[in-house]
């Protein structure tokens, strides 16, 4: 059975009432917007560095929240998606991927399970659509779907704030963010000596929505999207909302390192996850872009990144996905671009009419995939099948 969202559509959040919040705008970011918190509270680069430092939290009460009740929902997750989640024990964090049939991704979910539900957290926009898709999955078997998302909000943070986490089932609902380490059955395709996601880490507690006007109205420390924002870019962490598009698969991200397991098979897509990641090679890939700090213009998403010609034209091999202004590292990108695309080029972002340059950080590879870590997956004949 599939609940209906109670109510009406969720309103501006209690937080927008501390002083100097300044709201987001309601163009979208991708695939997602953030109409109803914050985008800062007045310094974003202080609230990057109070972030960083754990002692601030972010309100992110836009994101949507959906629950699986029921003995069968982990096998049955796992049996959709991306990720080994028959066995996640209570409490216990990771995400996953729903990918169509030629391994495109779909959906991106945080996962955690309290022993009776299983929760997933996501973009605001996915909700009703990955509700309705996973509606028409559930045959005869025992779970029960349900959008909690006005029942309950999310909070970000990098420390751990005292705050009245939700427990309704004695299992604290904190999601801890995966991307510091790579997952068992993942694998990282960037070279990094040391990957910024070492110090990544973030995590996600869910709290009764009846609980957050009282929390704003502390002298807590809060920090807008725009300050997560730049620390997410910084750890080479992709996302839904802004890194993917109708094209993308999860080796062009690096997001095999969290939300893939290579041993097992089963949902959909599998075919290409393993066939790219054994025997081929993702056509685009991640990086990140410092792009010129003499240009008080900072790049937005969606602009097109150019390199030249050996005939001295320039030539589109890309698009920048996420821009922000580091506390420490000044004007930082992500984007995605050709994988055959020189690793050592000066690269231009073409913005507002004018073109920045900027310097690519390799994350994703050229030669990423051909791997001999997994085992292709071969399908049945058909003769088997029908025997």
């Amino acid at each position: 059975m599939t609940r209906a969202l109670p109510g009406g559509s969720l309103t501006s959040s209690e937080f927008l009432s501390r002083p100097g919040a300044v709201p987001t705008g309601t163009a979208p970011a991708g695939k997602a917007t953030a109409a109803g918190v914050a985008a800062h509270y007045g310094n974003p680069i202080v609230e990057q560095h109070e972030l960083a430092a754990g002692t601030a939290i972010v309100d992110l009460s836009h994101r949507a929240v959906i629950t699986i009740e029921g003995p069968d929902r982990l096998s049955w997750i796992h049996s959709l998606t991306s990720q080994s989640v028959s066995h996640l024990a209570p409490g216990e964090s990771t995400e996953t991927l729903l990918l169509d049939m030629t391994g495109r991704i779909e959906y991106a979910v945080r996962l955690i399970d309290d022993g009776t539900e299983l929760w997933l957290l996501l973009e605001r926009e996915q909700a009703s659509g990955l509700l309705q898709w996973l509606g028409s999955m559930q045959f005869a078997l025992r779970v029960e779907l349900a959008n909690r998302s006005v029942d309950f909000a999310t909070i970000g943070t990098l420390g751990q704030p005292e705050l009245p986490v939700a427990a309704p089932h004695g299992v604290p609902l904190v999601w801890r963010d995966p991307w510091m380490n790579v997952s068992q059955g993942g694998h990282q395709y960037a070279e990094a000596t040391r990957h910024p996601a070492a110090s990544w880490t973030y995590s996600e507690l869910l709290l009764p929505r009846t609980k957050l006007a009282g929390i704003a109205a502390s002298d807590i420390s809060v920090a807008g999207l725009l300050a997560l924002e730049a620390l997410r870019i910084a750890a080479w962490r992709p996302s839904l909302a802004t890194e993917v598009d109708d094209k993308t698969i999860p080796h062009e991200l690096d997001w095999l390192r969290t939300a893939v397991h290579l041993s097992k098979g089963g949902y959909r897509g599998q075919q290409t996850v393993a066939k790219v990641h054994n025997i081929g090679h993702p056509p685009r890939r991640l990086v990140m872009l410092y792009p010129d700090n003499t240009d008080t213009v900072l790049p937005s998403h969606g602009d097109d990144v150019v390199a030249p010609n050996r005939d001295g034209q320039d030539r589109t091999i890309g698009r920048v996905t996420s821009v922000a202004r580091h506390f420490e590292l000044g004007p930082i990108a992500l984007a995605v671009i050709k994988r055959g695309t020189d690793p050592t080029a000066e690269l231009l972002v073409r913005t507002a009419g004018r073109d920045i340059p900027a310097r690519q950080v390799v994350i994703v590879p050229p030669d990423a995939g051909a791997s001999s870590s997994v085992t292709v997956p071969r399908l049945p004949r058909l003769g088997s099948v029908l025997r």
